[in-house]
């Protein structure tokens, strides 16, 4: 008998086109917060900026401090056509180029896109400072290049790609001119801090200055750790039963002065709230079975849908996620896919904004 659980058609619902958010909130802490709380039978609604009012003294909200590069960037090829080449990863500085020491050079996994696809070996213009060369190309549409760049006095690959990339913006938000300088800003947490992902992690887009002031003023701690999302969270799941999915991996670090604090906070009687399924994401990664966080620095693959076992996360800020998705299979790990769905439903009549740049939900299991 199939289990109707874990079936991909039981986590589709219907979202209307035009609820899918182009644009953030006018302020960050004023997006709309859905909340599902364990003690309460019906949804509340609030703004974000309530959360503060559900964080005691005693908890610890954690945060991912990734910060989004510039992978998106275009040029052209040889011949002169168009090319756009989209960074999957960080690239790896590999040093100075053997036929001119002025310029350096920098290995990556990439995804190009032109009307024909460039030949291995061949090399695409990007800027005036930074190129690029072919090196392979895998079935999968994947091609291992190395960039190559000339850096400005003081300027790192980083500030580099700063001048000439475009922040990646998720596919389901439109910009026909390019990404913003508002995008730059506002797809983009206050408190990123390491460069690594293409994609942010948006539960903390919501929070403000003011209300991270706010939060710590309750006595509330706030600890970090880094994931850096890849390409692979936009992969969609190809198979019938979603435990035959083969999730992506994405590197994450917990540093020791982190997983101290979570486990201080756990041994005595806090609750942990996770900013984000990434965060759930690497807590869960690096728990061991006496539900504790160890210090943690590699690729994490770990798959989370319902009848996971969480040991570390009580409750969780996030935000609202495409149909048929591996984060849509997450939350309802934590609350459960039927009140989940429910929730959607109900966010959708209440004209709630979806996705990246859309509102938030807060699942609290732990009241």
């Amino acid at each position: 008998m199939i289990d109707y659980t874990y079936q991909l058609e039981a986590y589709d619902y219907h979202l209307p086109p035009e609820r899918i958010a182009q644009f953030p909130a006018p302020e960050r802490d004023q997006a709309r917060l859905l909340m599902l709380n364990a003690g309460i039978a019906q949804a509340t609604h609030h703004s974000f900026s309530d959360i503060a009012d559900y964080l005691r003294d005693s908890d610890l909200l954690v945060i991912n401090t990734t910060r989004v590069f510039p992978a998106r960037l275009l040029g052209n090829k040889e011949t002169g056509g168009k090319v756009e080449l989209f960074l999957l990863h960080f690239p790896r500085r590999l040093g100075p180029a053997q036929s001119n020491p002025e310029w350096m050079e920098a290995s990556a996994t990439a995804l190009i896109k032109s009307s024909k696809r460039p030949k291995v070996g061949s090399r695409l213009f990007l800027g005036d400072r930074l190129h690029a060369r072919v090196d392979s190309l895998a079935g999968n549409g994947d091609a291992e290049v190395t960039l190559q760049y000339k850096p400005a006095e003081g300027q790192g690959l980083d500030e580099l790609l700063q001048e000439y990339g475009q922040i990646p913006l998720p596919p389901y938000i439109q910009r026909a001119q390019g990404t913003t300088p508002e995008d730059g800003q506002r797809y983009q947490t206050r408190y990123a801090r390491q460069t690594g992902s293409v994609a942010a992690p948006t539960a903390g887009l919501h929070f403000s200055d003011t209300l991270l002031g706010r939060i710590k003023s309750k006595g509330v701690q706030i600890a970090s750790i880094v994931l850096h999302v890849g390409y692979g969270t936009f992969s969609p799941v190809r198979t019938d039963d979603i435990r035959d999915h083969r999730i992506h991996r994405e590197w994450v670090e917990i540093s020791a002065q982190t997983a101290d604090l979570i486990n201080r906070t756990k041994d005595s009687g806090g609750r942990i709230w996770a900013v984000g399924t990434t965060t759930v994401r690497a807590l869960e990664c690096a728990a061991d079975n006496r539900h504790q966080v160890r210090p943690f620095t590699g690729d994490c693959d770990l798959f989370i849908y319902p009848g996971f076992s969480f040991r570390i996360v009580d409750n969780l800020i996030t935000n609202f996620h495409l149909p048929k998705s591996s984060l849509l299979f997450l939350v309802s790990a934590l609350a459960g896919r039927e009140r989940i769905l429910e929730a959607y439903q109900e966010a959708i009549v209440h004209e709630y904004r979806f996705f990246s740049y859309g509102d938030a939900m807060a699942i609290i299991n732990r009241p």
